[in-house]
């Protein structure tokens, strides 16, 4: 479980997140990072999106706690104020528990190096 200040809850914020946040996915997750928060300077903070697509509430739920005990030690590594939107897509409901850390922890890399020059 994540503590409340490290949970997103707005919906405003994850708006902000998806709308204005680099943005990288792999097979079971899509990441959508943004690095700066300008309205607050807090801990950096996790919000989750798990579809009906993914499955039912049972399986959905699943896939929420297992994706929020893999972000916890994530967020750390992310600058205050950082806002973590991951989306979980419908291979994540039949994926092991280490293949959607190495997902998590590959597209939250991605999302974190710099955007190349065109």
């Amino acid at each position: 479980m994540l503590a409340a200040a490290q949970r997103m809850r707005r919906s405003a914020e994850f708006a902000a997140t998806i709308r204005g946040g680099r943005r990288a996915g792999r097979g079971t997750v899509v990441v959508h990072l943004l690095l700066e928060e300008p309205v607050r300077a807090s801990t950096a903070r996790a919000g989750f999106v798990v579809s009906k697509a993914v499955g039912n509430a049972v399986v959905r739920n699943k896939v929420r706690r297992r994706l929020r005990h893999l972000v916890r030690p994530l967020l750390g590594d992310l600058p205050d104020g950082s806002l973590l939107v991951v989306r979980a897509l419908p291979a994540s409901a039949s994926a092991s528990y280490a293949e959607l850390g190495a997902d998590l922890a590959a597209a939250l890399a991605a999302a974190r190096r710099p955007r190349r020059q065109r």
